[in-house]
């Protein structure tokens, strides 16, 4: 496989909007997918706020005190916020090896890179999507979440990481369906790191990631 040129890589200053976010996504993987634009990863914040995925169960959606949206990934019920840095990737997997599988493990292993950077041992869970630490009481505790959906190939949607959010707003739904397990951040977890930081640490990490996917090819 020829090498390909690195994605676009979009820092998005103060709290975008979610719906505008979303369609922005949509337009920007037609885009990729007729070859007319390039490939992105967009760094953002969104309001506080609830998305569903297709899986979503409305028992778990436990007090709506913020808005609510259907997002069209995978997977059930999320928060994001402010102090939460979300990184939508819409990558061409037509390009880098047509294995969806590999490229969520690989997806995983991109954010867990990066906290091991930043100080934390994270950890993918047998069984549960997403990324896995443990808290300041021994507990496992999750600190990112991973919603992906693949339209022709083209990647949409991405991670979450709790940087520094109040967790409390987790507390309106049962977070990706996992009752039995508390969210955690690295903020909650004595990592004072800001955003920044978490950025330059995902940008050094995404040699690895974007080669791991290209393998599967």
């Amino acid at each position: 496989m020829s090498a390909l040129p690195p994605p676009e890589w979009t820092i998005s200053p103060g709290l975008t909007d979610y719906p505008g976010a979303l369609a922005d996504m949509e337009a920007r993987a037609a885009a990729i997918h007729a070859g007319d634009a390039g490939e992105r990863i967009w760094l953002l914040q969104h309001p506080p706020l609830y998305t569903a995925g297709t899986s979503a169960d409305p028992a778990e959606l436990l007090d709506p005190r913020f808005p609510v949206y259907d997002a069209g990934r995978g997977g059930r019920y999320t928060y994001h916020g402010p102090g939460q840095r979300v990184g939508y990737v819409q990558l061409d997997l037509a390009k880098r090896g047509r294995d969806v599988r590999a490229y969520v493990a690989a997806l995983e292993g991109w954010v867990i890179d990066a906290l091991a950077e930043l100080g934390v041992a994270a950890r993918r869970a047998e069984g549960r999507i997403g990324i896995w630490t443990d808290d300041p009481g021994g507990r496992e505790a999750k600190i990112g979440a991973i919603g992906v959906r693949v339209k022709r190939w083209v990647t949409m949607h991405g991670v979450s990481l709790n940087v520094a959010p109040d967790l409390a707003h987790f507390g309106g739904i049962v977070p990706c369906g996992i009752a039995q397990f508390p969210v955690t951040s690295l903020a909650a977890l004595g990592k004072p790191a800001g955003l920044a930081a978490v950025d330059a640490a995902l940008s050094n990490a995404l040699p690895a990631f974007l080669d791991k996917i290209s393998a599967s090819d």
